[in-house]
């Protein structure tokens, strides 16, 4: 299971265990090489015997000679191959910024302190780090008191979840195990799936009378990228498959869809014709950081309000918005998008981020950069019998929870939430991940880096 403990406040989550649960097997013959340039090929092979998606599986290995992606000449046998996600992303064993003694877990909670006071002190590193003669500004201001209503929270559900971490070895203070894999760790890999979405904009207009909304991932079959982007993929089998994009490789889960596009070509998605119980939205919010960087393109509130989450909702659906600590994004969430699509909010929680030793990754009065970031919950409001219905027999969203986590060092991985969520929706809903960058077995994907973890040079191949 990827929750290794259930506590009041919350779970501790095991991201990694999660990946490698999702069944990420491939079985059948490898006689032939898996590899194409322009076009868009899927190599898959027959189902293997029905195997549950989150079944446990094996610890990573440094696998066989061969590279993760290429094909294993077997003679025509069946061979049955797995791959795990690589260990290496989740070897977080020291703290990005070091906590002073007393502000670290094991020294114990301490008192919370007034607002005014906290500004002080915060106002006095400001002046010793930055140099800076000013005065807060409002921004910074409203993150301060925001934080000072959180704080205690966070600070006592994760000791109390660490605690028990710690007891059972899924944490350990010694941290040696994993110190000479850094090596290994790939380069940054560059997929270009955001540019090709781009260029799909070029592609000849599809004929949406005569196309197709869903392509089921099939054994050797080929399509053009025309084709993948114009509408959904669904592997609908029990075994992952490989999808070889402009000569990249990548990994697709069973029981998984996904829809390769910018937030201008949804309408494949709509297309698709189904309504979720469970949306996930992870939006690029806009901020100076991403600006400068130019790491990812980022949207505006406007853009984000033009999402047509509305006919993508069943009734009652669960809504999950990730947000930034910006109070500028929290109070657009809660105040103008939620009620622009007729959602109500219910709860905010956080994910809050440690070390393999069960440390902040970051101080948790830290200035700059915090050790959590925010989920709002919402449900959309609809036909109250209809609501009731569903309703029956989960339990009702808490106000506040934790889910704590050792975090992927790859930027924007976020933790899954299927396991949690599991209690307060009903088995075999429909979900689905808005700005996903990641599948999941039992989901639908969107997003313009819909396959961008799944490269399988993430993964390292283990023989059967």
């Amino acid at each position: 299971m990827s929750v290794v403990h259930r506590l009041t406040a919350g779970w501790l989550v095991d991201h990694l265990s999660f990946i490698n649960q999702c069944g990420y097997e491939i079985c059948g013959s490898f006689a032939h090489s898996v590899g194409v340039t322009r076009n868009t090929s899927v190599t898959s092979t027959e189902d293997c015997h029905s195997i549950s998606t989150f079944a446990a599986t094996p610890s990573s290995s440094d696998g066989p000679p061969n590279g993760p992606g290429d094909a294993i000449e077997t003679e025509g046998k069946r061979a049955k191959m797995r791959y795990v996600f690589r260990e290496e992303f989740f070897d977080i064993s020291k703290p990005h910024i070091a906590a002073a003694p007393e502000e670290q877990l094991c020294q114990g909670c301490p008192e919370v302190r007034m607002i005014r006071i906290f500004c002080s002190c915060c106002f006095l590193l400001i002046l010793q780090k930055r140099k800076r003669k000013c005065i807060f500004n409002q921004g910074e201001l409203d993150a301060l008191e925001y934080h000072s209503k959180v704080r205690k929270l966070i600070w006592e559900g994760t000791l109390h979840l660490v605690q028990e971490g710690l007891k059972s070895g899924f944490l350990h203070r010694t941290t040696a195990k994993l110190n000479c894999r850094k090596n290994n760790v790939p380069q940054r890999i560059v997929c270009g799936l955001a540019e090709l979405c781009e260029m799909a904009k070029q592609f000849p207009a599809v004929n949406e009378s005569d196309h197709q909304a869903v392509c089921v991932l099939e054994e050797e079959t080929s399509r053009v990228e025309q084709d993948l982007l114009s509408c959904v993929m669904e592997n609908s089998s029990n075994c992952a498959k490989i999808i070889v994009l402009m000569g990249q490789k990548y990994l697709v889960p069973p029981k998984s869809s996904f829809l390769l596009s910018d937030i201008s070509c949804l309408q494949p998605l709509l297309n698709y014709k189904k309504k979720y119980d469970v949306i996930v939205i992870d939006p690029p919010w806009e901020n100076k950081s991403v600006k400068r960087s130019n790491r990812y393109s980022h949207l505006s509130s406007w853009q984000i309000k033009q999402i047509p989450l509305p006919a993508l909702a069943a009734p009652n659906c669960l809504v999950v918005m990730w947000v930034t600590n910006r109070q500028k994004h929290l109070r657009f969430v809660k105040d103008e998008l939620y009620p622009h699509w007729s959602v109500k909010t219910l709860a905010e929680w956080h994910w809050v981020k440690i070390t393999t030793a069960g440390e902040f990754v970051l101080p948790l009065d830290s200035l700059h950069k915090k050790p959590y970031e925010v989920l709002v919950l919402g449900r959309v409001q609809g036909d109250v019998k209809e609501a009731l219905r569903k309703s029956e027999g989960v339990l009702p969203i808490p106000e506040h929870q934790l889910i704590v986590s050792i975090p992927c060092s790859l930027h924007s991985h976020k933790p899954p939430l299927a396991a949690v969520l599991a209690e307060f929706v009903k088995p075999d809903v429909e979900c689905l991940e808005l700005f996903a960058r990641n599948l999941q077995p039992g989901w639908t994907s969107w997003g313009n880096e819909v396959l961008k973890f799944q490269h399988i040079d993430y993964f390292t191949l283990q023989n059967e």
